[in-house]
Formats: structure tokens, sequence, C-alpha cells
């Protein structure tokens, strides 16, 4: 059902905003709205132009508690904090943080450059010189680098041709030589040119090493390490300072989070002056228990004032925006909201579909569906799945199962199996029904149709309500499913029922006032509804076009109800379907004529059918409602009530 809604505005002033959002409006679900958007004809009110002064500090503080989270199983201290306590905790434990931060970045960049000092001379440890006295050579250059393994034996060659230079070899891998040529000035340009062609290519040292290439290594691998233990007894040391206050620190950040949130509350507020206090105006809607409830509260507050609009002279639509759409239904039927929100939610006037589509969806399913077996697999499985995992779909799952395993009774199947129970009804696939003019029909085609029937009546009843809740009588009245529509269609139903059944018809003249009249006055739809509603003109468009229209929106209509009626069949056709398929796989598991079964063919054609026709019967059965169903009577525009953030959480 769609809860009963009331406008409230609140009233206070403004140095109490705070003090209103924590104490009442944080334990009510209500949905602000913007104040002055709603009371847009209130002269001389403003909005709020303060900026939120904690969302910086927010950032830190939950920047903090994520750190105490992270660290250890620190939980709030219990206490209440009071905001500015809260905020100058977290600045001074930010402080600290920033703190650190500075002295890891200096030492973090040391290490990165020891880092690539190490990655430079990683290669050349076996070089037994002195790296800083070869850096410093003035008649000799020298070249650090490598040499693929291929080029190696060329460059031998060369060497060996009285070529100015010395190959150092300091280590090698899989692809690569690596070493230090050293060559007179004079020869270097001629020299490098050689290296060149083989590929040589340099790496860069600089002047930070001291000592041979093996002392250098050693020397920044310690450095490397006393870095590392000093950033980590940083980290550490502020790790302990922030965990001694943790408890302390999740309870700053849970103060400040609210205060910034209630702060927040203003920006839809207005803000009015009389002499010289500022007041808020706070408005929203609440169900009527909550605005109850509240509005009792209030009454011993001496600062703050409520006043509920509860629709008794003007309705709420009409004074103000639609209100919004609150579903409640019993937990049962909860899960099937998720396909009323799918569709849309119903606007504030309809009525919720929630149970009749619980109802109508299951039952649907399990007749197409039908099989105690694979009923009962779709009801554990959906109910176990929904426990653990609390999906909805798999609530829905589970109530199909129900009633495929009751359908499954009906139809005497218990995984594809026939000769295991007796139905408690028929079976699909050879029950058949004589019908005049038809012959041989199978039953269940004949049972679809007639639920089809029924439904649809049913929708158009639903109409009739939903619009003389919106207070459209000419809707109601006058629409292919108004009662105009019902008229028709039922007399239609009536008239193929009595004749199926052998029973005599009405008089001609009923037939004509329940055919022909309701026909006419669902073509004189616009006017009669136009005449209903005092307008002056009846026919927009004249009487020409009026005529033409009217006769080919007959035509749509008696051919909608025709195809509408039609699409039910297919429940009874996959019903049939359902039980040719287990057939098949009873067929292939070797089953027929009282042999013995292949087990394995057995469970691996259930899963399929299972599987496949499962999905199949859940998208038809849901084409069924959003098409056949909803089309007739459900709009599904409402706006879905959204309550302040904090009672959202709590509830």
């Amino acid at each position: 059902m769609v809860e009963k809604m009331k406008f409230i505005s609140i009233v206070g002033p403004k140095e109490e905003i705070d003090r209103v959002t924590s104490q009442y409006l944080s334990r009510y679900e209500i949905q602000l709205e913007n104040t002055l958007s709603e009371l847009k004809d209130l002269k001389n009110i403003t909005p709020c132009a303060d900026s939120n002064p904690y969302r910086g500090v927010l950032a830190r503080a939950e920047e903090l508690a994520g750190r105490v989270r992270k660290i250890g199983n620190a939980a709030p201290s219990g206490k209440r904090m009071e905001t500015q306590a809260a905020v100058a905790l977290t600045e001074e434990l930010y402080a600290e943080l920033e703190k650190c931060r500075e002295q890891k970045s200096g030492l973090e960049a040391e290490r990165k450059k020891v880092v690539e000092l190490l990655v430079n001379i990683r290669p050349f440890q076996n070089l037994h010189y002195d790296v800083a006295s070869i850096l410093h050579f003035k008649h000799i250059k020298f070249r650090f680098g490598k040499i693929p393994v291929e080029s190696y034996s060329k460059l031998k060659e060369y060497l060996m041709d009285d070529i100015c230079t010395i190959f150092d070899e300091c280590g090698r891998d899989e692809n690569y030589i690596w070493g230090v040529y050293f060559v007179p000035a004079a020869e270097e340009e001629k020299v490098d040119a050689v290296y060149a062609s083989l590929h040589f290519e340099r790496t860069f040292i600089d002047d930070d090493y001291e000592g041979t290439v093996e002392e250098a290594f050693e020397a920044l691998t310690r450095r490397q390490k006393e870095l590392e233990e000093s950033l980590a007894q940083i980290e550490d040391s502020f790790q302990e300072k922030l965990m001694a206050r943790g408890g302390e620190m999740l309870a700053a950040a849970e103060t400040i989070s609210d205060s910034a949130e209630y702060f927040d509350v203003r920006r839809l507020a207005a803000f009015t002056k009389a002499k010289d206090t500022v007041f808020f105006i706070l408005c929203g809607w609440m169900t009527r228990e909550d605005a109850e409830r509240f509005e009792k509260e209030i009454e011993g507050d001496a600062d703050v004032f409520c006043m509920v609009e509860d629709g008794r002279n003007e309705s709420l639509e009409n004074r103000f925006r639609k209100p919004p759409t609150k579903l409640k239904n019993p937990r049962i039927f909860k899960p099937f909201e998720m396909f009323i929100r799918m569709y849309g939610l119903p606007n504030y006037q309809e009525f919720d579909p929630t149970i009749f589509v619980a109802v109508t969806y299951s039952i649907i399913f399990g007749a197409m569906f039908g099989d105690v077996g694979q009923g009962l697999c779709l009801f554990i499985g959906g109910m176990l799945l929904y426990k653990f995992k609390k999906l909805n779909l798999a609530a829905i799952v589970g109530s199909c199962g129900i009633f495929s395993t009751i359908f499954g009774f009906c139809f005497g199947s218990v995984f594809g199996f026939e000769d295991v129970i007796e139905p408690l009804w028929l079976r699909p696939t050879e029950a058949m029904t004589t019908l005049p003019f038809i012959g041989n029909l199978n039953t269940v085609f004949v049972v679809a149709v007639a639920l089809g029937m029924g439904l649809v009546i049913l929708m158009m009843v639903f109409h009739i309500i939903n619009s003389l809740r919106a207070k459209q009588l000419g809707e109601a009245l006058f629409d292919t499913n108004g009662v105009a529509g019902l008229v028709f269609y039922g007399a239609v139903a009536a008239v193929v029922v009595l004749y199926m059944t052998g029973n005599a018809l009405p008089a001609g003249i009923v037939l004509v006032v329940m055919f022909v009249v309701p026909l006419l006055v669902i073509a004189c739809k616009e006017p009669l509804t136009n005449k209903l509603n005092k307008k002056k003109e009846l026919i927009e468009g004249g009487k020409g076009m009026f005529v033409v229209q009217a006769f080919f929106e007959m035509f749509e209509v008696l051919l909608s109800y025709f195809s509408n009626t039609l699409s039910f069949v297919r429940i009874g056709a996959f019903a049939v379907s359902h039980a040719a398929m287990m057939q098949v796989v009873m067929m292939l598991a070797g089953a027929e004529n009282g042999g013995t079964p292949n087990i394995i063919v057995v469970i691996i054609g259930n899963l399929i059918v299972l599987g496949m026709e499962g999905l199949i019967v859940g998208i038809q059965g849901l084409r069924l409602q959003y098409y056949e169903f909803f089309s007739r009577f459900y709009k599904g525009d409402g706006r879905e009530f959204k309550p302040y953030a904090k009672a959202a959480k709590s509830s």
C-alpha cells in the first residue's frame, strides 16, 4: 500500500536549527523539500548564504578515522563529543600526521635517490677501481654501459685491430655484457662510433659514489636500510599516537559528520527576520504516523513551532508538489516491490499493485512451470540465496518455486516423471476439451484464456478505482478500461462462456445494449468528458475528423481486446511446452515404456530445462504484468520517498 503523507512546516530561531535537526529530524523519516520552492508565495524569505564550515575538517577526520579502522579494532568511545572538541582533536592529530608526512617526504626523496644509485651501479660491482678517481680522469675518457652478447665477439676483433680502447667486463646476463671502456680523449669520437655500431648502451654514473664500486654499493645498501628503518619508525610513532586516542578519533569523526550533515539542512531552509530575530523555516513530507508522533513530541518545545497540513480542506497534491510515494507491504510481499520499482512507483493517488503482482506472477509462473521436483529446487535455492545474500530476486524465485510445486502436484510431474504421482487435476499434454465450432482444444489453453479474461476485467476495475481516486470521472466512465469498457468486455466474456457451455444467450436487444452502447460511449469519450468537465468546445478538430478518428479508434480497441485476451494463451502454451520438453528428456534417458532411466541424462536434462525454460517463463510472466496488466490501470509516475539521510541510516 501507499502510505498517507502529511506536509509539515517547522519554524524556529536560526540558532536552533542544528538542535532541531539533531534532536528531531535525525530520528524521524522526513523528506525535506526546498522551502523557497514550496513556499514561493511567502514574502521576505531568503535562502542560506553560509558555506558549510565542517567540510574541510570532515575530510581530515574521515582520513584519520580510516587509519584507525585500518590499524586495529578500535571502537568509538561511546561518549557524545562536543563539536568543538571533535574539531580540536582532529586538527591536533592531523597536524601530527602532516609533521610525519614532511619527515617521511625528505627521507623518501633520499631513499629514491639511493635506489637510483644502486640500480645504476649494481651491474658494475666487479669493477675494482675507485669510482671517484675514474669519474675525474682528465686525459682518459670512460663509458659505463652494456653491449649485446652477440656483439661482444665483434668487439674482441676490433680490440685486436689495435683500436685505442680497453673494455673491462664487470658482469653479464643472458642478453647483455656489462662493463666500462676507456679511451684517450683524442680518440674519443672514433671509438665511440665503433661501440655505437655494436649497439653499446651507456649508463650514466654521477659523482655521488665513494670508494670502489663494491664499497659504494655496500655503503648505499646500508643507507637504504637505514632510511627504510627511519621511515618505519616515523610511521610507527604516529600510529602509536593515533591509536592511543583511536576511540576518541572515531567518535570525533562521527560528531563532525553529523555536524556537517546538520549544517547542510540549512540549504533546504528559508530564513526570515521578525524584529531582531532571524527565524528558519523547514518543510517536507512525513508519513501520517510519523507526523502525528512528531507533532506530539514537539509540543513541549517552546522555541520551535510545527504546522501539519492534513489536506482536509484541499488535497495536498493541489496545494503542493506531488507527495512522494512510500510503499508499505507485508514482509512476504516486499521482494516483489522490485518489479514495481523497475516499472515505476505508483503516484500518490494510485493504489500499490505489489500484492497483486506477487500473487498473479507466482501463480502464472507456477502454471507455466509445473513440476514438484523442480519447484522444490527453485524454492530451496531461492530461499537459501535470499537468506545469505538478501537478494529480492532470490525471494521471488523461492515464491515461484512454491507455486511450481503446487501445479506440479496438479499436473502429476516430479522431475519429469509422470508415473510417480497421480495428477490432482490433469496432464497438460493429454487433457482436451470439446468446444462448439472449434472442436477439441487443449484444456490448459481454455483455462488460460478464461483466466486471462477474468484478470482483464479485474484490471478494468483497478483502472476505475484509480481514476476515481484521481478525480478523473471521464476516465472512470468512458475509457476503454473504464465502466464502458468493463460493460462491453464483461458482456463479451459472459456471452462466450454461455455459448461454450451450451446455455441460452440473452435476448438480442440485451446484446445490442451490452455491445453497441458501450462502444458508442467509448467512441464519444472526448465530447462526453468535455461535457462532464463543462468545457465549451466538446469536439476539437471538427466533426468529420472526429468521426474518422473514432472509427479507427474503435477498430484499434476491438483489436486490442482480442489480442490481449489471446496473449494469455502463452500460459497454456508454456505449460504444455514444459511437459513436452520433460518428455523429450525422459525419452533421451531411456525412461519410456518402463525402461530404466539414465540418471545422468535425467539430471542434466532437468538442469537445462530448469535454467533455460525457467528464465524464459520468468520473463514471459513479467511481460504479462507490464504489458497486459499495467497498461490498463497503472501509470507508475510517482516519485520515491527519500528521507533525510540520518533517519535513513538508522532505519
